[in-house]
């Protein structure tokens, strides 16, 4: 029990710590520009990129095989539209805050992160079962590519129309699931390889469309230059650095 409590806690401190981390910059920064926030933007969509291709559905495809990932990727790619839909009709949103897309951007990040961090927080407690060297690996990589994810949730957020208290608040608050996957990790080391692969997969799809619908125009439309491609690019050489060590 003692053990099941101590991992537990890890993955909920580090993914709490990890995003957390990016939605400090809500508290200091008060303004940015168009050109650094679609370089800040397209640096997660690059890191997002990296770690869903070279970690996500890897690791997907070794518990679920082919069909499982894939279907767990279309069930994470139709439940995001499902969402975005959702957001683009609540007249709440639109009345409420000086920049509905801004905050749509933001809002749909944290949702697809939070469900990014539950599978991995799975991770985290399955890879503490297996030996406590390879549970710190995985829970130091989710840390730190969690970090500028943090910072593409609460910065959007902020901009948005939320406080600066809010945008930190839900952005930490995207890393509690981390934190129940790896109670969940650590309690079932039998769960089952197909459902972890599909759980994966579907993490994968959210991120895949969150990235592609989301990021990447939101980044366009702020700012047409070269440096968020720029961004982008190092965000993917970042994430590969992260993923494949």
């Amino acid at each position: 029990m003692d053990l099941l409590l101590k991992v537990s806690l890890i993955g909920l401190i580090s993914g709490i710590a990890g995003t957390g981390a990016g939605g400090l910059m809500a508290f200091f920064i008060k303004d940015i520009s168009n050109r650094t926030l679609g370089f800040i933007i397209e640096f997660s969509s690059g890191l997002m990129t990296a770690v869903v291709c070279f970690e996500l559905l890897p690791e997907a495809f070794g518990f679920g095989g082919i069909y499982l990932t894939f279907a767990g990727v279309i069930a994470g790619i139709l439940t995001i539209i499902a969402v975005e839909e959702f957001i683009n009709s609540s007249d709440y949103i639109k009345k409420s805050y000086k920049n509905s897309s801004l905050l749509k951007t933001g809002i749909l990040t944290a949702i697809g992160l939070a469900l990014h961090n539950f599978p991995e927080g799975i991770a985290v407690g399955s890879g503490f079962g297996a030996s406590v060297e390879l549970g710190i690996a995985i829970t130091f990589v989710i840390l730190v590519h969690d970090i500028p994810e943090g910072i593409a949730m609460a910065l959007p957020m902020k901009l948005g129309g939320l406080s600066k208290f809010k945008a930190f608040f839900y952005t930490a608050l995207t890393g509690v699931p981390m934190g129940i996957g790896a109670f969940i990790g650590a309690f079932l080391g039998g769960i089952s390889k197909d459902l972890i692969g599909a759980c994966l997969g579907f993490a994968g799809g959210c991120m895949i469309y969150i990235v592609l619908g989301e990021l990447i125009p939101q980044s366009k439309s702020l700012y047409k230059g070269r440096l968020p491609v720029i961004g982008n690019i190092l965000g993917l050489i970042c994430g590969i650095i992260v993923s494949v060590n």
